[in-house]
């Protein structure tokens, strides 16, 4: 019996094969036609020429937002994802068809360049969706439109064109703009709108978008940008002051550049240049009244009238308000009386003053207050170097730290007072250009200001005694008698020798005599001791020597001192000779005088005592006898 040979599982795989076109294709993968053989509920029921059919949802058959227009017997395109399910039939898609249909269209329009048609479906993260006639693009948000677009729903379920960005069929990735194709469109019509302009031509738009910076206006096809120092000559801080989005404004073209095409737009070259004879109307030295517009840092901006307005530099705001913000000088709208300093018409710059138009505090305390007059204030702060008081007027007085107590130390007496502590002080020196006051408190008390000043009556070159108050290593501290002006005598003014310049070698109390050669800041005067013999010498060079001698002083005092003996020299020469001739009569009266001795006898002494005082009175006789003789001699 002969055996019956059958198909192996290669033989079934290779006859199917071949019924299906061939061996080397399957259906799984593939875009297959296939008929619709029946509609049931949301399916379709397609044949594709295998041995089940396969069921497709009609969703799959419409376009996004549309019904599915399918009926029994029409022929479609679907994709075979697998020939037989666990359930026996045919997994088949129409969506992948299409997708794959599409992507192979859109590969070929995206090499060309070519613009494609979808259809914004959905929103998704960071942008949309659209439908490219089955494949699913991202239209991201920066893309949909050229400026910003707060609600696309008027844009969705809308065929509109798109320019393919990028496209990845392996991650099945594409990125489209609706942004490149609105600028392309918009650049033809720019292009051919531009060449109509001209710079100066007055047009009208209209306000298309406000910003911070300015207004958009659409000129018809073409945007400029009408900015905000352009809408009007005075000062706007928002264009919404002036206009609103909507409204049909008339501008002039200012600037336009062709390469970039953008073109700018003015309001305010269509009104009248107020600064046109500013110079005029407002004269250097004059005063007007103006409103506070803006305040700044560096000063406040005041305006005069519509469209001219100055600056009020910080330095010129105040009198007496130093490095103080504008804002707490003046306040916005604000009117204020203000002197023009300066205009420049070609810059468009006014420089105004404030204080200029007020009364100047420091001419006023000057007249109030002359030197010597007290005063009564706060210490407002305490420095390192003095204290600074404030004063009628609202204006402040500096205390030098030298000036504030007798006896201590600068350190010493600015510990002696804080701030908020009321004072006495008497007005040492007022400078109005330089608005400084120097007052001193020291002066109240001894040795204090006199009418005469705080020298107490001193003037230089003045030779004066004084007495020791203190020993410093730089020198003295001295006072004019007992409640005198005090002053102070520098070390290299000790002496002319360096060996004097030594303040070690005096003491307090201690008392000579200085020559005042100067006063300091507080009019508090200088001694010198070396000043003092410097002026000695001089008069005794012009009383006795010349200076061009070469000699030193001991030479020409010497030279004194001889003429002195000189005077005397008559009297000196006529007692030697006197001496010479009285010398033989001595002779003779002591011979006589021993004889009687020898004659006498001891016992007799009392009666030479006796006669003792006439032979005194003898010899004095004797004695006179030249004298005389010379006298007479001096007559003749």
């Amino acid at each position: 019996m002969a055996s019956t040979a059958f198909p192996s599982r290669d033989d079934f795989a290779a006859m199917l094969n071949e019924s299906l076109g061939g061996e080397n294709e399957t259906f799984e993968g593939k875009v297959v036609k296939g008929t619709v053989t029946g509609i049931e509920n949301d399916l379709a029921v397609i044949d594709v020429g295998l041995k089940s059919e396969g069921r497709v949802s009609l969703r799959e058959f419409a376009m996004p937002g549309q019904k599915a227009e399918i009926k029994v017997g029409d022929i479609v395109e679907v994709y075979v994802d697998r020939v037989e399910n666990a359930a026996g039939e045919a997994m088949l898609s129409r969506d992948r068809a299409r997708r794959e249909a599409a992507w192979d269209k859109l590969e070929k329009e995206h090499d060309k360049g070519e613009r494609v048609e979808g259809v914004i479906f959905g929103r998704v993260k960071g942008g949309f969706t659209v439908d490219l006639g089955g494949a699913v693009a991202f239209l991201p948000g920066s893309q949909v439109d050229i400026r910003p677009v707060r609600d696309v729903g008027p844009l969705m379920d809308i065929p509109q064109p798109f320019q393919i960005l990028k496209m990845d069929r392996r991650r099945g990735n594409i990125v489209v703009s609706r942004r490149a194709i609105l600028e392309e469109t918009r650049a033809e019509q720019r292009s051919g709108l531009i060449q109509s302009l001209a710079e100066g031509q007055v047009i009208e738009g209209v306000v298309k978008n406000i910003t911070d910076y300015g207004a958009f206006v659409d000129l018809g096809g073409i945007d400029g940008l009408l900015h905000v120092t352009d809408i009007s000559y005075k000062r706007v801080q928002h264009p919404s002051e002036i206009i609103n989005i909507g409204d049909t404004v008339k501008v002039q073209i200012v600037r336009i550049n062709r390469e970039t095409q953008r073109i700018s737009l003015g309001m305010k070259q269509l009104e009248a240049d107020p600064w046109e004879g500013a110079a005029a109307k407002y004269p250097i030295d004059g005063t007007f009244r103006g409103r506070v517009t803006n305040i700044t840092e560096y000063g406040a901006f005041v305006e005069l009238e519509p469209g001219i307005e100055g600056l009020v530099h910080v330095s010129e705001m105040s009198w007496t308000k130093k490095n103080v913000h504008p804002g707490k000088i003046v306040s916005t709208s604000q009117e204020v009386d203000v002197k023009v300093l300066e205009v420049d018409e070609e810059k468009r710059r006014i420089s105004l003053g404030l204080k200029q138009a007020q009364a100047n505090p420091w001419h006023a305390f000057a007249d109030a207050h002359p030197v010597g007059t007290e005063v009564e204030g706060e210490v407002k702060n305490a420095t390192e170097f003095g204290l600074f008081i404030g004063l009628d007027g609202d204006v402040d007085g500096m205390v030098h730290m030298s000036d504030i107590a007798w006896g201590v130390t600068g350190e010493e007496a600015l510990a002696l007072h804080h701030k908020g502590e009321t004072v006495k002080a008497v007005v040492l020196d007022v400078d109005v250009e330089k608005e400084r006051i120097s007052l001193g408190m020291k002066q109240l008390e001894r040795g204090g200001v006199s009418k005469a000043g705080a020298s107490g009556g001193v003037n230089r070159g003045e030779t004066l005694t004084v007495s020791v108050l203190e020993v410093k290593d730089g020198g003295l501290e001295v006072q004019v008698g007992d409640d005198g002006a005090t002053g102070f005598i520098k070390r290299t003014d000790l002496g002319r020798d360096r060996d004097e310049q030594r303040p070690e070698r005096f003491q307090v109390g201690q008392k000579f005599d200085a020559q005042v050669t100067g006063f300091d800041r507080s009019k508090k005067p200088t001694f010198s001791i070396k000043a003092l013999q410097i002026s000695e010498e001089k008069q005794a060079v012009a009383q006795y020597g010349s200076s061009d001698s070469g000699a030193s002083l001991g030479d020409i005092l010497g030279a004194a001192l001889k003429e002195k003996q000189a005077a005397a020299g008559g009297k000196a020469e006529a007692e030697p000779k006197a001496e010479k001739a009285e010398k033989p009569k001595k002779a003779k009266a002591e011979k006589a005088e021993k004889a009687e001795k020898a004659e006498k006898p001891a016992p007799k002494a009392k009666k030479a005592k006796a006669e003792a005082p006439e032979t005194e009175a003898v010899e004095a006789e004797t004695a006179d006898a030249p004298e005389a003789e010379t006298a007479e001699a001096d007559k003749e």
